[in-house]
């Protein structure tokens, strides 16, 4: 299940770009909270940590409690805008939930069992289609990352939605098409190997007649 976060906040009066330009010059991201049929509340938090936990790589499907004006609020982040050339966040939005509600998540793959992979052990390479997934789920039962074992997987073969045991509770959002999340693809070399081999098969059956 993933880690619940905790953020201290504090409220802004002030909204505009001359207002959140001073906010992040102090250090500050300017953030919104919003939803639950609430007034939103705008905020600003300190960068250092929100950059800290955006480094896990579980921020967004991580439940954040934030605390503002003597208040704790649970929310889920929805959205964190990046400068286009420092990448410092500028801005996030955080979505106000019960402890339970339904959620959208997306949810970071992670692949195990390399090493039991005819295909890889073969030379073959893991190409990845999606690295992470969207889920629907319980607030409460969001999970780190969903883990697919590559055991027994060879070159052409193809992982898919279907082939993935799901921890209970957890859906995919996509359901009308049992769509392809990773394939095991033969390296160039290899490709190439199989090509002379046939190339040799079919001057040999030449030579024959």
């Amino acid at each position: 299940m993933s880690e619940q976060l905790s953020l201290t906040a504090e409220t802004r009066d002030r909204a505009g770009k001359g207002a959140s330009r001073e906010l992040r010059n102090q250090g500050r991201v300017p953030a919104v909270v919003y939803g639950a049929n609430q007034e939103p509340l705008s905020i600003h938090v300190e960068e250092k940590l929100l950059a800290k936990m955006l480094s896990t790589g579980h921020f967004m499907n991580s439940v954040v409690m934030i605390d503002a004006g003597g208040k704790t609020t649970r929310t889920l982040p929805k959205d964190v805008q990046f400068h286009p050339v420092s990448s410092r966040p500028v801005h996030v939005d955080f979505l106000r939930i019960s402890e339970h509600s339904k959620v959208t998540v997306n949810v970071p793959v992670r692949f195990t069992d390399e090493e039991e992979s005819p295909g890889i052990k073969r030379g073959a390479v893991l190409n990845i289609v999606k690295h992470e997934i969207e889920f629907s789920c319980d607030a409460a039962e969001i999970p780190d990352d969903i883990e697919i074992s590559l055991k027994g997987l060879d070159v052409g073969d193809s992982i898919h939605i279907s082939n993935v045991t799901l921890p209970t509770g957890v859906e995919a959002t996509i359901t009308d098409r049992d769509f392809t999340i990773a394939t095991i693809v033969a390296p160039s070399s290899m490709k190439s190997d199989a090509g002379d081999a046939e190339e040799d098969a079919a001057e040999a059956a030449t030579d024959a007649e």
